[in-house]
């Protein structure tokens, strides 16, 4: 596939790409995972800028059915929205006793507002991140930063962890994709650790909603309470590989977090939909 999708050497091409995603789209995107390290430093660097891209466009392909439950809530003036009476009386009796123009910065709305989420995404880079891996991992950063409206970390962990992009930092979702293609796997997996670095990332957001997503097969190697640190956390959603989900199953039953699996990293963002926008 390396051979169709880079048939020179510093060049790839883009008619092939699509042709091989059609084919097969796990297979590939482990391929362009692949690539963004290639010695070759030209074919590096454009597998680099292709594969953000790449990643971000699967994602938008496949948008959330849902944010949340909004609800009326009492706003600065805006054209679309309807004047509150109630919120903006006094502006208007004082206006009407002095005979003066309303300044439309002082009225008041009533319209929906969306409940703010913040993100925290754990990626587990314990074993090796050669191919389907990182590619997975890169498709979760994918559709995370996508959803992202403000606050949004993304950690990756073995015995210790590393912050692709921390909550009070602002990259570019391709940059913050970058990063997460750039991982090396190795070393012990410290799953409580990672669980309470998330806590920490999350008591730093003023979002109303606070969602952490853990990409591992939860299989601790490195001492340390599990369970108690995924109590911690307001939501846990985990994504297992398919095959290989045991550990994760039981610790969502464990905690009551919501849990699914993923065959690949082309069905990463069905699978966070699954568990993501359950009602």
């Amino acid at each position: 596939m390396f051979g169709e999708i880079s048939p020179d050497v510093g060049e790839i091409d883009e008619a092939a790409l699509q042709e091989q995603m059609e084919l097969d789209p796990d297979a590939t995107l482990c391929t362009v995972a692949r690539m963004t390290t290639a010695t070759d430093e030209t074919l590096r660097a454009l597998a680099r800028q292709l594969a953000g891209q790449l990643f971000l466009d699967l994602a938008r392909e496949q948008p959330p059915r849902g944010r949340g439950i909004g609800r009326m809530t009492r706003q600065r003036y805006r054209p679309d929205a309807d004047i509150d009476i109630d919120g903006s009386i006094d502006v208007l009796v004082d206006a009407t006793a002095t005979r003066s123009a309303v300044e439309v910065e002082d009225l008041r709305v009533q319209a929906w507002s969306a409940p703010s989420t913040s993100w925290c995404l754990l990626v587990d880079r314990s074993g090796s991140m050669n191919g389907q891996p990182v590619a997975a991992a890169a498709m979760a950063a994918a559709a995370v930063v996508q959803r992202a409206e403000g606050e949004c970390a993304v950690l990756s962990f073995g015995r210790d962890v590393v912050a692709c992009t921390a909550m009070w930092e602002h990259h570019e979702p391709a940059d913050v994709i970058d990063r997460v293609l750039a991982l090396n796997g190795h070393g012990t997996t410290d799953v409580a650790g990672a669980l309470r670095a998330a806590q920490a990332q999350q008591m730093t957001a003023s979002a109303q909603r606070r969602v952490t997503i853990l990409l591992s097969d939860c299989r601790a190697t490195e001492p340390g309470d599990v369970v108690a640190a995924a109590r911690t956390l307001d939501e846990l959603v985990i994504v297992a590989p398919e095959g290989d989900s045991v550990e994760a199953a039981a610790l969502a039953e464990r905690v009551g977090a919501r849990w699914t699996t993923a065959a690949g990293p082309a069905t990463v963002v069905a699978a966070l939909h699954r568990v993501l926008d359950r009602s």
